[in-house]
């Protein structure tokens, strides 16, 4: 059962800076798609892939590829049947 309270505690919610990054890139990603549903709306468009980019940067500069959470291997518990899980 320890593993089980273990599990609970884990969090993959990840950084604030992380969340900061996907938000902007998110963000260029609404604004090129409303300005290619108005019209389309070119400067618009490239000012949200601008957006976009600047996300791209962003998340480099926060290293958000080593905001990782990793698990403990999963493992089966004695009395399952592999047969039943497929």
């Amino acid at each position: 059962m320890a593993d089980d309270t273990h599990q609970a505690d884990a969090n993959h919610g990840g950084k604030a800076s992380s969340w900061l990054a996907v938000t902007v890139i998110l963000l260029g990603f609404t604004i090129a798609g409303v300005a290619l549903c108005l019209g389309p709306n070119w400067f618009m468009f490239w000012m949200g892939a601008a957006v976009c980019a600047l996300g791209g940067i962003l998340l480099l500069a926060f290293r958000v590829f080593q905001d990782v959470v990793l698990d403990a291997p999963r493992t089966m518990h004695a009395g399952t049947n592999r047969d039943m899980l497929s």
